[in-house]
């Protein structure tokens, strides 16, 4: 299979990889395919990544300058498309015959794509400027910002550690690995202690493991990187390796950086259990990305999360890699009323016990929490319609749903509970252990 094809796929399986059309762009203007390099350094200027933004400029530039007059391609008139009138942006890149005029063309591109993060380049000559023009006359190169309807544009209210309801020991490990750091970066150069580092997060399912990895990047304000298995899976041989590559590598150019490997199990599975060997290249890349002899994680925090730490290879459980385990328990009792309290803000309410209501939902995770507040006011709305008299959220509308539901942390428990009793001759679950001698019934 040719590279191209290989980028191309790349590109289909996932379109906002800023590298890959990047790459593609270099083979086609490689190639002498100058239409498709333009609209290959588009694409990858429209994905926003910060680090290849002058370079796509550049390779824009040099297309400009390697375009002769004899050459130059004449744009057919098409008509401008009707979704510009719904705020899509829309540039017109037309080649200048003039040498010093490509040159400042390419300049105020630069410019307008440091005041706009998103710029969308399409080769599009307005059918009433032809007419106007003639076929030899052409438009300088020049971006025309305009509104992206896209998440890029969306102004998104951070989350901090005061949006998160207990997890103090979560908190505390996360301020020493990152936060302090840089507040008091004198005492820890002095000691010599690594800023950066692993944390691997493991409790029952809705229990915060991926609030906390958001606030953890809110709180510090670092470039919050997720990892999905779907977007480092891929068919083709090497290829998942590549992306997995470029996801670190890009996190290692915008310190400080928080990674989020969410559904750890999926990603770090054991090698042992393994049926595939594609698997295990990937995993092994996963390892030397996280420690290696050319890679490190300095300024980096990388916050692992999983429901089953048992399936988690072990060579990612040393330290070095992820230096510490942190049980995510059920919030107790104080953590409760504080979810609570952050989940009915801005509701209409009356008085409400935030005390009693915690002490009624023991076990209960954050999510559980929040489908109680949910399902109470779905009753409030439902009979506000039937009856037509509007009225706030009560505590007797909380207490009717918290009796029709049952703690989802339950099932979790008792599956633990084996490993705890068989499994834990290193003593990576004593946290469980010592959380699950406070309660018989499981």
């Amino acid at each position: 299979m040719e590279k191209i094809d290989v980028l191309l796929q790349m590109t289909k399986s996932n379109p906002e990889n800023a590298s890959a059309w990047y790459l593609l762009g270099l083979e086609y203007a490689a190639t002498g395919k100058n239409n498709e390099a333009l609209q290959a350094f588009t694409e990858a200027l429209r994905c926003n990544d910060p680090a290849l933004t002058q370079q796509i400029i550049g390779e824009l530039g040099k297309l400009s300058l390697a375009q002769s007059p004899a050459s130059a391609p004449v744009q057919s008139e098409t008509s401008v498309p009707a979704e510009a009138a719904a705020g899509k942006a829309e540039v017109v890149a037309v080649y200048q015959t003039n040498d010093a005029e490509r040159h400042e063309a390419v300049d105020e591109a630069a410019d307008e794509t440091k005041a706009e993060k998103v710029p969308v380049f399409a080769i599009n000559q307005p059918k009433a400027a032809s007419h106007i023009q003639g076929l030899g006359s052409e438009r300088p190169f020049q971006v025309i910002s305009g509104g992206q309807a896209g998440k890029r544009d969306r102004a998104e209210t951070p989350i901090t550690f005061a949006d998160v309801g207990g997890l103090h020991a979560v908190k505390n490990a996360i301020h020493m690995k990152i936060i302090k750091p840089f507040v008091s970066p004198g005492l820890f150069e002095r000691f010599r202690k690594k800023v950066g580092g692993g944390i691997l997060l493991y409790g029952p399912p809705g229990c915060g493991k991926t609030f906390i990895a958001k606030a953890t990047a809110g709180e510090c304000r670092a470039r919050f990187i997720p990892i999905h298995i779907s977007d480092i899976l891929d068919p083709y041989i090497g290829v998942s390796e590549q992306n997995l590559r470029e996801v670190f590598s890009s996190a290692r150019a915008n310190k400080p950086s928080v990674l989020f490997l969410d559904e750890m199990d999926a990603l770090g599975y054991n090698r042992s259990r393994s049926a595939t060997s594609s698997m295990r290249t990937l995993i092994d890349t996963l390892l030397t990305e996280i420690e290696g002899i050319d890679t490190n994680t300095d300024k980096m925090l990388i916050i692992g999360a999983t429901n089953m730490p048992w399936d988690v290879d072990p060579a990612f459980k040393r330290p070095g890699r992820f230096d510490k385990m942190i049980f995510v328990s059920p919030p107790d009792e104080e953590a409760r009323a504080t979810i609570f309290r952050i989940k009915l803000h801005e509701r209409p309410i009356e008085q409400i016990d935030y005390a009693l209501l915690a002490k009624e939902t023991d076990l209960y995770s954050g999510a559980d929490i929040e489908n109680v507040v949910e399902l109470a006011t779905e009753e409030v709305i439902a009979e506000i319609m039937r009856t037509g008299v509007e009225r706030p959220l009560t505590m007797k509308d909380l207490k009717n749903a918290i009796q029709s539901t049952q703690p989802s942390t339950i099932d979790w428990l008792r599956t633990v509970k084996n490993y705890v009793k068989y499994a834990n001759q290193g003593g990576l679950y004593n946290d469980v252990e010592a959380f699950l001698s406070r309660y018989k019934r499981i």
